[in-house]
């Protein structure tokens, strides 16, 4: 079965650098056999995050309790998928607007953790695209691989690629480059994890883990309590 890829614009602009990167990371999904859809984010209305999760987790699940917009059917894409590519424009050094959106809504599909066991995203795998005029193409990288990796979602290597110049992208080869072996390593990767389904373990007894750390750090503070200062230490403190 082919790793089915989702590839997501997050610039409002057609034909844009984000879009440019995103299409050379689909040669290197297809070339790797997947199978790719690519999404314009901006063409979905996702309404920011109104805190469920702040006020009960309990009330934070998938589908999102917010209901008069686009979130839930895309999330529906997103939870059918192996694979994620993100490629976003540098909105003052940071994701867009839409994408951070998009995101603080995926807390609904982490958060199911607490309902049936599992985040949603759990054992996905993802891959990162930024572009810019100016700086923050890493940073907004980091954040993302970060923020993705803690809902559960892999991060292979040579996931990432960026171009932050006022050239034309088409010319920076090497960015080119990159964003095809973004889209090589998450459909091998997505082949390698595929059979497992959960990476979260939510059934440990953590008092009992609890219990002898504490234990064990009592022991050693009283080895360092218990232990003499040779007379050449004592000489070099005076």
């Amino acid at each position: 079965m082919k790793p089915k890829v989702l590839l997501i614009n997050a610039s409002p602009r057609d034909g844009g650098w984000s879009q440019k990167l995103l299409l050379a990371a689909n040669y290197g999904v297809l070339d790797a056999k997947g199978e790719s859809e690519i999404v314009h984010l901006y063409k979905y209305v996702i309404k920011p995050c109104i805190g469920c999760v702040s006020s009960n987790p309990k009330d934070c699940k998938f589908p999102c309790l917010i209901e008069d917009d686009d979130f839930n059917k895309l999330g529906e894409k997103i939870a059918n998928s192996q694979g994620l590519i993100i490629a976003t424009p540098l909105y003052w050094y940071m994701v867009s607007g839409q994408l951070k959106n998009l995101i603080d809504r995926l807390t609904s599909m982490e958060n199911m953790i607490f309902h049936v066991g599992r985040s949603l995203l759990d054992g996905k795998v993802a891959g990162f695209l930024a572009v810019g005029n100016d700086s923050g193409s890493i940073t907004a990288i980091s954040y993302l691989m970060v923020t993705f990796n803690s809902m559960g979602v892999h991060i292979p290597p040579w996931a990432l690629a960026y171009h932050h110049s006022k050239a034309d992208i088409l010319d920076n080869r090497e960015a080119i480059l990159n964003a095809y072996n973004v889209g090589y390593n998450v459909v091998k990767a997505a082949k390698k994890v595929s059979s497992i389904i959960k990476w979260y373990r939510t059934d440990i007894k953590t008092e009992k883990m609890v219990r002898e750390i504490k234990n064990t750090c009592n022991k050693r503070k009283e080895i360092i309590a218990s232990t003499k200062v040779y007379p050449t230490i004592e000489k070099i403190r005076r």
